[in-house]
């Protein structure tokens, strides 16, 4: 396999060059965000400003990202994070990365800011940046639509909304237009939008390079049927066909954490309702054979009567039962919205369930809010916040800062309801009920991330932990070996980033464990690497980007669980009574990770692996 090769392009003096990383480089980093962490931490970008043009943006793609390899799809965007102020990323399906790989390009740097607004043309070798002055206001579909129309509809845009303008620092970077992927959390929208770069528009023609096609499509071949029957589930009913199933275990968010069951809302607005009601089509990404995308019908709200990508698990549950509201048209419309203004939907429910519970509690009036009364499950409410949001205005602009901002500002208890590690909201996977869930959330490096570690997935055996070499015994809701299965998925997890792999591939077991994804690597690049260097790469860049941190003073007074889920029992559902003995996971952690006391890399760790260069 050749070496990588990066497009580099400078906003502020519109320079264009192209960039060899050498195979040595990628061997060790692989791809995605982990060699995204590699150029930015040698950069030293974590010194900019955030929205600053010394902020680096980097679009990644994985390892294997446009090869035939099932789900091989995923393109990782970077930078310094304008909410958290730490290591920023978020990956994004669909089929741009596929795209871009065509181009002959394997990722984009981005430096600079522009004078006006730009988007970026990649066609093959040929690479422009375009004046986008017209572009600049329009939401996400309309921005993709102009650019197909443009350029042709093979091209494949990842652009801004309208969000992402305004620096919303919950805002993503969306592609797939109406069938909406997104790139959606720490704030990479704004980031984009701070360069004034509306959009990224690439369309290739080359042929992919792959060392042993014909041993590659055999096992393709063998492994499809497996993924296939084990997601069956998120074929039929997407993500949020599992609501209910979360919501039995005790891994709900309801009513902005505090509660404990919600067993008919859940079945209300859960994946199998989707199909009963809204639900038009399936979707797949890029080389996908499981397909749990759906399209819905948009009823109510200022789009009703359109069809729009369908509202995810965390989506479904961020709009209801972490807001208290059981109608499902409101969901799709919030989740519509969302993906017009080019907003990450997890923060922006977040975000809004704080402040219901603030307005709730006195700590917001109607002075505030501008008039309107913000109560629990109000659809009319919610519908009207997340526009405010989008458009960073009114009281929205106060919520478009996010949970720890915000809670910041108010002060006292309003601290109480905010539900954010790091500056990031909370994923909708509750570390009460599977207690590996609050080492992860703790110490994963972009803040609250269920996906850094899917360690509610392990505990129930959707994946098989034995193929990590564990089989030790644990309860769900205890501590022993906790911090290990933490540990171990983080470092697998990190993989399928860096390799541009969706995580959704763990439901084969260990069909997709480290031997097999290590022998798809070498079937496609010829380097022969094992399971153990795969895990060794994972580990490598999760520490990377802990360090990427550590000079920003992250330690370990900063691994901690906010007081509703460290320290409140839900008293109802199954995880009633938990309450997770953090302090104690995490002596374990640092332990396994080999860092200090105080949650920082040692020495002798870097140098082992090899990140002392």
């Amino acid at each position: 396999m050749a070496s990588a090769k990066i497009l580099e392009v400078n906003l502020s003096s519109g320079s264009i060059g192209v960039r060899e990383l050498p195979t040595e480089l990628q061997m060790k980093h692989l791809g995605g965000s982990g060699l995204a962490a590699k150029l930015l931490y040698d950069e030293k970008t974590y010194k900019a400003d955030p929205l600053g043009p010394d902020n680096t943006l980097v679009f990644m793609n994985g390892l294997l990202t446009g090869t035939p390899i099932p789900c091989a799809c995923k393109t990782s965007v970077c930078a310094k994070s304008p909410l958290t102020g730490i290591w920023g990323e978020a990956t994004m399906g669909g089929f741009f990365g596929a795209e871009l790989k065509k181009t002959g390009y394997d990722g984009i740097v981005i430096r600079g800011t522009a004078k006006a607004p730009l988007y970026l043309l990649l066609e093959d070798d040929r690479v422009e940046l375009k004046d986008a002055s017209d572009l600049w206001g329009l939401d996400v579909y309309e921005t993709c639509d102009q650019l197909c129309k443009r350029h042709g509809d093979k091209c494949q845009v990842a652009c801004i909304g309208p969000a992402g303008e305004r620096k919303v620092l919950i805002s993503g970077v969306m592609t797939g237009g109406h069938q909406t992927r997104a790139a959606g959390r720490t704030g990479m929208g704004a980031v984009m939008g701070s360069k004034q770069l509306k959009a990224v528009v690439v369309r290739g023609t080359l042929q992919v390079p792959i060392k042993e096609r014909e041993k590659l499509s055999a096992s393709i071949r063998e492994f499809t049927p497996i993924v296939r029957t084990n997601a069956k589930g998120l074929t039929d009913f997407g993500t949020a066909g599992g609501l209910m199933g979360v919501e039995a275990n005790g891994d709900l968010s309801i009513r902005n954490w505090s509660l404990g069951s919600w067993e008919e809302g859940a079945a209300k607005t859960c994946g199998q309702k989707i199909a009963e009601t809204v639900f038009v089509s399936h979707y797949g990404c890029f080389a996908c054979p499981i397909r749990c995308g759906k399209d819905v019908r948009v009823e109510i709200g200022p789009h009703a009567g359109t069809v729009c990508h369908g509202p995810e698990y965390e989506t479904c549950d961020g709009f209801g039962a972490n807001l208290l509201n059981e109608d499902l048209n409101v969901i799709c419309a919030a989740n519509d919205l969302c993906n017009r203004l080019g907003l990450d939907t997890i923060s922006t429910a977040g975000v809004i369930g704080w402040a219901m519970e603030c307005y709730e509690n006195g700590l917001i009036t109607k002075e505030d809010t501008g008039g309107m009364e913000i109560r629990w499950g109000d659809g009319e409410v919610i519908l009207k916040l997340v526009e405010l949001i989008g458009h960073d205005e009114g009281f929205g602009a106060f919520l478009s800062q996010g949970v720890r901002r915000a809670s910041s500002q108010l002060g006292g208890l309003a601290k109480e309801f905010a539900v954010e590690t790091k500056g990031l909201e909370y994923a909708y996977h509750d570390p009460r009920a599977f207690t590996s869930m609050a080492v992860n959330y703790a110490t994963a490096n972009r803040g609250a991330c269920h996906l850094e570690a899917l360690g509610y997935f392990a505990e129930q055996g959707v994946f098989a932990l034995s193929a990590l070499g564990f089989d030790k015994p644990f309860e769900r809701h205890g501590v022993e070996n906790k911090a290990e299965i933490a540990y171990l998925m983080q470092n697998f997890m990190e993989i399928f980033n860096d390799l541009g792999l969706c995580k959704f591939l763990i439901r084969a077991k260990d069909a997709a464990g480290p031997d097999a994804i290590a022998g798809w690597i070498t079937s496609v690049t010829g380097w022969g690497i094992s399971g153990d260097d795969l895990m060794k790469a994972g580990e490598r860049n999760f520490n990377l980007k802990r360090m990427y941190s550590y000079m920003l003073g992250i330690t370990r007074k900063d691994d901690v669980l906010p007081p509703r889920l460290g320290v409140h029992d839900k008293k109802t559902g199954a995880a009633a009574g938990s309450i997770p003995h953090l302090g104690r996971m995490l002596v374990d952690y640092y332990a396994l990770r080999e860092w200090t006391a105080e949650g920082v890399p040692s020495q002798g760790k870097l140098e082992e692996l090899g990140l002392l260069e």
